[in-house]
């Protein structure tokens, strides 16, 4: 019988151990994606329960059956809109977006040429696949290019990337990308998740630089504070995932408050387009107060803001030292981040203030003793 006390005695010896702890309402909270500070807005509560009302606490049944409902087609218009793609397909998480999109547009005929810091979610799409995987060094094009060069298949090719990476908040080299998609022959899809409500008027970056890739996925569940995934493509790509993605196909659809959430997100976002630069400006304001106290926070250029501390323990220790001084943020260590790089990761979102941010990197430079 299969038993896991050795592997949970190993896990907490390399301070790897992981607990859920229930969120407290009288913190500092950095560990939340909700950019915008859209979850808790009244009139996303508001559409939320008015749509509970109207169709009920769920839907019942997957899209294909009796559990397709007019926000669902309605938000998918939206985002289609949005990220300035032809059509776009609900999941029920952004990790089930790519998971099922990726699996079931590539074959074993097929090569994907990944980015070493994607997401797991595009990992795991990209092992489902049995496509065959090159992971190219992180941003770094010209091994991406000796991959194209050196690597043929007799299927189609693919480059995988976060445009916003989760954990380090640097941005993918999108526009070098995109030529080298075209150059090769390759079609290039991007994980806007992190950028979505943010970037581009709340495009994302491809948006905001003028790249149509071949698909771009993204969630809900971040800026736009409600929860669900999606896939944006041309219309062929979006029929064919209906037909053949699996994790779509296989769930139940979004239930009705998720839509209407997003819906109501979309429409604050359109009214107030400056946010998405307020929380940049926000974000920048707070790495040069955290760098000023000696530590770093290379190679962030967004919201997310690393602190690397390296060793899994000491981060584990930072983030118990913040949480006595009221401040969630939390420990970030292998297998999310690559051994050595542990860290804490924080958030800056639309709900804190300058003082909130004054008062962490504070408590930081307490730490380092000042300037170094």
């Amino acid at each position: 019988m299969r038993t896991y006390t050795g592997d949970l005695a190993r896990i907490e010896r390399e301070g790897l151990t992981r607990m859920l702890h229930v969120r407290k309402p009288d913190v500092l909270e950095f560990s939340s994606n909700d950019y915008l500070g859209l979850a808790d807005h009244p009139m996303l509560k508001e559409a939320s329960m008015r749509a509970i009302e109207r169709y009920g606490s769920g839907v019942a049944a997957s899209r294909l059956m009796s559990g397709n409902i007019g926000l669902h087609e309605e938000l998918e218009k939206r985002l289609a809109r949005l990220t300035g793609m032809g059509s776009a397909l609900l999941f029920g998480s952004g990790y089930l977006a790519n998971a099922g999109f990726l699996s079931a547009i590539t074959s074993r005929d097929d090569l994907l040429f990944a980015d070493r810091l994607n997401h797991a979610s595009l990992v795991d799409g990209a092992l489902l696949s049995r496509a065959g995987v090159f992971r190219y060094r992180h941003c770094d094009t010209d091994h991406l290019e000796y991959f194209l060069s050196n690597r043929i298949c007799r299927g189609n090719r693919f480059i995988l990337t976060d445009s916003l990476f989760s954990m380090d908040g640097d941005i993918a080299p999108l526009r070098k990308l995109a030529e080298l998609s075209k150059r090769y022959g390759c079609d290039l899809i991007g994980d806007e998740a992190h950028a979505i409500g943010v970037f581009g008027n709340g495009g994302g970056i491809c948006r905001e630089l003028g790249i149509r890739p071949h698909a771009v996925t993204g969630t809900l569940s971040k800026a736009l504070g409600s929860y669900g995934g999606f896939v944006a493509g041309n219309a062929d790509l979006i029929e064919y995932s209906i037909n053949r993605a699996r994790t779509f196909i296989y769930s139940t659809g979004l239930p009705p408050a998720a839509p209407a959430a997003a819906l109501k997100a979309l429409d604050i976002i359109d009214s107030q387009p400056e946010s998405g630069r307020k929380l940049l400006d926000l974000a920048s304001g707070f790495r040069g107060m955290i760098e000023s106290t000696g530590f770093s926070t290379a190679p962030s250029e967004s919201q997310i803001v690393p602190v690397r501390v390296g060793d899994n323990r000491d981060a584990v220790a930072l983030s118990e030292y913040l949480k006595r001084n009221a401040i969630s943020a939390v420990a970030v260590r292998p297998p999310t981040v690559p051994t050595g790089t542990a860290r804490i990761r924080f958030s800056v979102t639309l709900r804190h203030s300058a003082e909130d941010l004054s008062y962490t990197a504070g408590k930081l430079n307490s730490i380092t003793g000042g300037d170094q």
